[in-house]
């Protein structure tokens, strides 16, 4: 139940015997030769795969995030802490106001995860509030498929790789790129991330065969649904 095609007679009906919703949280930023949606397009589709069996609704993906570091990079666009934090308790007391009590984020972005305490005061000021914080991606069971997979697998790499994530006619280098040393990535301005990481890829092939990404993006589905089965109590 994807409320890009709800409206709000159908939204207010469900309210009547169901209380979850789904916000996904992205970003705008380099993926190197992937889409610069890639965070709000995979977290938002995770979403909506996994919520579709249980009718759930799932509200647009917040398309932008934190992400300084990329700022080197044009059409990456970054929001300040206090502006994020601000627009994610904004949506949470909206979804609050007109009905919604247990609220999955589902994050697809890695800067973003500073705003996670926000949540923990947004329960603490909304009685019977309940809000789950789900990095999908680094999920147990997901993270462990990349794993099993091909441990050598980054930002911008063929974890993130999916048919809807690609961009049309654009092709991808074969090699297996080198991991980035993250270690140096934390003590340098956006200038000088790019300098060290150079197209975006902070390690790992670019594409690997769709049976792979098919297998992880059925167990990442399969983790963020358990996350709005699971007991709320």
């Amino acid at each position: 139940m994807r409320i890009t095609d709800s409206n709000w007679f159908e939204v207010e009906r469900y309210l009547e015997t169901d209380d979850r919703a789904v916000l996904p949280l992205g970003s705008t930023e380099q993926h190197a030769h992937l889409s610069l949606s890639v965070d709000s397009i995979l977290s938002e589709k995770v979403a909506a795969d996994a919520a579709a069996p249980l009718g759930v609704p799932v509200f647009p993906a917040v398309a932008y995030g934190l992400t300084p570091y990329f700022m080197a990079y044009p059409g990456s666009v970054s929001l300040k802490l206090a502006t994020y934090a601000a627009l994610v308790r904004d949506i949470l007391d909206s979804l609050y106001a007109t009905g919604f009590r247990r609220i999955l984020i589902v994050n697809g972005h890695g800067g973003n995860s500073p705003v996670q305490p926000v949540t923990m005061e947004w329960m603490e000021a909304h009685e019977g509030a309940r809000c789950r914080f789900h990095d999908w991606w680094k999920a147990p069971r997901t993270w462990d498929c990349v794993q099993q997979i091909d441990p050598v697998a980054s930002h911008a790499s063929w974890m993130e790789n999916f048919p809807w994530t690609r961009l049309p006619g654009r092709e991808m280098p074969a090699e297996q790129k080198p991991f980035v040393p993250f270690d140096r990535l934390r003590d340098r301005n956006a200038a000088g991330v790019r300098a060290l990481i150079g197209d975006g890829n902070y390690g790992g092939y670019y594409q690997r065969p769709d049976a792979d990404t098919d297998r992880l993006w059925a167990v990442a589905v399969e983790e963020t649904r358990a996350q709005l089965e699971g007991d709320w109590a």
